[in-house]
């Protein structure tokens, strides 16, 4: 589908996207969504009757699929564990553009506004339970994989709340160098510091 000027549905949901990282949930604007899309209230009406709510669940739904596809997939359905590892941290580098990009998901959680709650949670559990899968593929035990997925979901959100913070990706990209280089995968020892 698309929209006003032949965008896509996906071009002006990201572009959506981008207000609510910038402004968060209650920052966000209809003038805001207006300027940013190039669309006007009428049009963005039309594309989203129920506004601002549903914006955002679809914006999280355009998240969650390119997850699914891109990192929940291949962690979950590659024979080799170490392949989907590698493309679960490949593809979040590009994701969050190399930490200079902050994680809406997580970002929508901190909302007052819980209505994305139950999406949320599912986004997070998700990528829990497909990286321990393919690290308990990987030789892990259940408890060890379980305990480290949840180390490096959470040390990946929390080097983007720390890039963001310090207006340095070099957090976010050490991280996953440090989490790439515990499970013996490819890194490239990136160190911005030196």
């Amino acid at each position: 589908m698309t929209g006003s000027g032949g965008r896509s549905r996906t071009a002006i949901l990201q572009n959506i996207a981008e207000v609510f990282r910038q402004y968060g949930y209650e920052g966000a604007s209809l003038s805001r969504f207006t300027a940013a899309t190039g669309l006007g209230k009428g049009s963005l009406y039309n594309f989203f009757p129920e506004g601002k709510k549903q914006m955002a669940a679809e914006v999280l739904e355009h998240i969650q699929q390119w997850f699914d596809a891109e990192i929940f997939s291949p962690l979950e359905t590659e024979e080799d564990p170490k392949v989907g590892l590698t493309a679960m941290f490949e593809g979040t580098e590009q994701y969050f553009r190399s930490g200079q990009r902050i994680c809406l998901m997580g970002l929508l959680a901190l909302s007052v506004d819980t209505s994305f709650a139950m999406q949320i949670r599912n986004y997070f559990l998700r990528w829990q339970e497909s990286l321990s899968q393919a690290l308990q593929r990987l030789g892990r035990s259940t408890s060890d994989a379980v305990d480290l997925s949840e180390e490096i979901v959470s040390g990946i959100q929390g080097a983007l709340v720390l890039a963001h913070a310090r207006g340095d990706a070099g957090v976010f990209k050490r991280r996953l160098e440090s989490f790439k280089l515990r499970l013996d995968l490819p890194a490239g020892h990136y160190d911005e510091r030196q």
